[in-house]
């Protein structure tokens, strides 16, 4: 097992997320435009991964070790709010760049862009698309003789798409063990309930059945990330964490509720989201 993360760490963690979800909420009121219910609910995960599991450089070109990098694609592209703020954090931009977010002649755009800003691997959004992306990825970089991670992000939406699991199937086939796969399991799409809409079922079983490794957690626990992710990095096979998650997370009147999937909130409801996570 790896190592647990220290109390430091996870009050750290604490900090940096609650910072990370009030700009996702500033950037969307911004823009009038955006998606905070699923951006909320990936902010522990990418914050985990971003600050203490993945290899990466936010110089990009500049640092010699840039080609080892770990590769990351956001399949569910509209969490890009959640994506940028981590990012930002990290030093890849000016943070006072996250509320450019949606603008015309933004690096910031509604889905990630690789064209527009350095760090964004692979532009996506369109759903169902990106853990195929990661498998060529990954393949690439069997080729190469690279030894390094391909983690693909997606939701429990889109695995409702058919070439998700094409792509399972490729990843198996192939051996990519270099392939971490994340899904947000918040249970809820912009109709409604993932289950109402189109039951995903047991994804866990579901993942095992096409020959991946899996591995279950709550998807707001610093420590259960942490170790989740270390654990994959040692996994024979390729691997999902199957993340449980709120939609909304943080955020009274946004957890648990499809009707902000999509929506920008007016000021009071910023003003009263804000006042929650102080």
């Amino acid at each position: 097992m790896a190592n647990q993360l220290s109390a430091l760490d996870v009050e750290n963690l604490k900090s940096v997320s609650k910072k990370i979800r009030k700009e996702i909420l500033m950037m969307i009121h911004k823009a009038q435009s955006g998606h905070p219910g699923g951006s909320l609910s990936a902010v522990d995960i990418l914050t985990v991964l971003f600050t203490k599991c993945m290899k990466h450089y936010p110089e990009c070109e500049k640092n010699s070790d840039y080609k080892n990098r770990d590769r990351f694609v956001l399949s569910k592209g509209h969490a890009s709010a959640a994506l940028y703020a981590v990012m930002a954090h990290c030093g890849y931009f000016n943070e006072e760049e996250l509320l450019t977010f949606r603008q015309l002649g933004s690096k910031l755009q509604g889905h990630p862009c690789s064209n527009l800003l350095k760090g964004i691997e692979i532009s996506t959004g369109s759903l169902g698309q990106g853990l195929s992306i990661a498998c060529g990825m990954a393949l690439g970089l069997k080729l190469d003789k690279i030894n390094s991670k391909v983690y693909v992000f997606m939701g429990d939406g889109e695995i409702q798409e058919g070439s998700i699991w094409e792509a399972v199937m490729n990843a198996a086939h192939n051996n990519l063990n270099n392939i971490i796969a994340f899904v947000d399991r918040n249970k809820l799409q912009i109709d409604g309930s993932t289950e109402t809409v189109k039951s995903v079922g047991d994804i866990a079983v579901k993942f095992k059945a096409f020959g991946w490794n899996t591995i279950e957690i709550e998807g707001h626990n610093y420590n259960q990330i942490y170790e989740a992710i270390e654990n994959a990095k040692k996994s024979d096979k390729p691997i999902v964490i199957i993340a449980n998650t709120i939609k909304g997370k943080g955020v009274s009147f946004m957890e648990n509720n499809s009707g902000w999937h999509g929506k920008a909130p007016n000021d009071e409801q910023l003003k009263q989201a804000l006042e929650e996570l102080k």
